[in-house]
């Protein structure tokens, strides 16, 4: 159980080094450089000699639990409802019509919902139960097999640099998560360079200087700057300087703004002329609290940018975590982080059998 934990906790893979065909004057693209805590004296393309990778050391058990704390109290009032359910003494038609009727207000969706009514009902038959608190147990493996396609971790070292596009409508947490994001990498011994190119929302720009200053990274922007030029411009600079990870943040948009919408396409194209690999990992973060129409943001982004992954935030103190049951059946695009809370261990990875055994506690 404890090898289950620390198998769980790793916040990236890294992909391993190859030794063959690799020179010493290039760097592998597994080596992980330490975080700048200056800015680069000047922007150079000479190659620079490999450093040793790492490797991620996973967080003793005891850190793991102290989330899953936080994520069952986060969960709470999406949980409450659904666990009420089962305590009562009999499972018969009564007990799923209640079940139904709280998964949908959980925002599980009625495609995910019929799914889960139709596994759990299958599972009791299978395993005879006769306990109500038999099919809460049952339920809570039918979520997370519903949920396991969505579990993948972020993949950190096929590409030097890493570049990570991410999305997102305004307020739904996008700049604080990347922020939070920066700061798990650098704790990983990668190098980060920050793009500014949120120039939509007044004050983007000085937020993410802060987060910027406060995990000892680069920061490229402009003032008034095109959004595509500044990607451009990032992209380059990790190129030149021997970055690990180029986060490139994005105005804030709804999926109705059509002439944004088009700008982000704008901005992923200019990205693929500094880099063609390029973006590597594109991401929209997507507030928890807004239900049904997170699910509809997923669809719309995904549309426009072809989405790698998610951040889901804020999940603590709604009551429609559920629409994680949505996204997994409608649109089953890996989750890579889940937050909680607006401290920066309350961004974590995302795990399907956490995430199920803490919404029904």
């Amino acid at each position: 159980m404890i090898l289950e934990i620390l198998t769980m906790f790793s916040f990236f893979k890294k992909k391993s080094p190859t030794t063959e065909g690799t020179s010493a004057a290039q760097p592998a693209p597994t080596a992980l450089a330490v975080a700048s805590t200056k800015p680069a004296p000047a922007v150079s393309t000479a190659p620079q000699a490999a450093s040793a990778p790492r490797e991620t050391m996973p967080a003793a058990p005891e850190a793991r639990q102290g989330w899953m704390d936080r994520l069952k109290a986060g969960l709470r009032k999406t949980g409450s409802s659904i666990t009420t359910v089962f305590t009562g003494t009999r499972i018969d038609d009564e007990l799923y019509e209640e079940l139904e009727t709280a998964l949908l207000v959980a925002d599980t969706g009625v495609k995910a919902t019929e799914h889960l009514l139709q596994d759990l009902k299958r599972r009791v038959k299978e395993s005879k139960a006769t306990d109500p608190s038999q099919v809460k147990a049952l339920l809570a493996d039918a979520i997370t097999d519903l949920l396991q396609p969505l579990q993948k971790p972020l993949a950190i070292g096929d590409h030097h640099p890493t570049v990570i596009m991410v999305a997102g409508v305004n307020g739904a947490g996008k700049t604080t998560s990347i922020g939070k994001l920066t700061k798990h990498l650098a704790d990983e011994g990668l190098s980060v360079l920050l793009a500014a190119a949120d120039t939509f929302r007044a004050a983007a720009k000085e937020q993410l200087a802060v987060w910027a200053d406060r995990n000892t990274v680069e920061i490229i922007s402009q003032q008034g700057g095109d959004p595509a030029a500044v990607s451009f411009d990032a992209v380059s600079a990790g190129r030149a300087r021997g970055r690990d990870v180029v986060l490139v943040d994005t105005a804030g948009r709804l999926p109705t703004q059509t002439h944004l919408m088009e700008e982000l396409k704008k901005i992923k194209r200019v990205v693929q002329k500094a880099d063609s690999s390029a973006p590597h990992e594109v991401l929209l973060v997507i507030d928890g609290n807004t239900g049904q129409n997170a699910l509809a943001q997923v669809k719309a982004f995904d549309d426009t940018l072809g989405l790698t992954g998610l951040i889901v935030t804020k999940l603590d103190g709604t009551a429609k975590g559920g629409v994680l049951c949505a996204i997994a059946r409608e649109k089953p695009i890996p989750v890579y982080f889940i937050g909680v809370g607006e401290k920066l261990e309350d961004l974590e990875t995302f795990n399907a059998r956490e995430f199920a055994q803490a919404l029904l506690n």
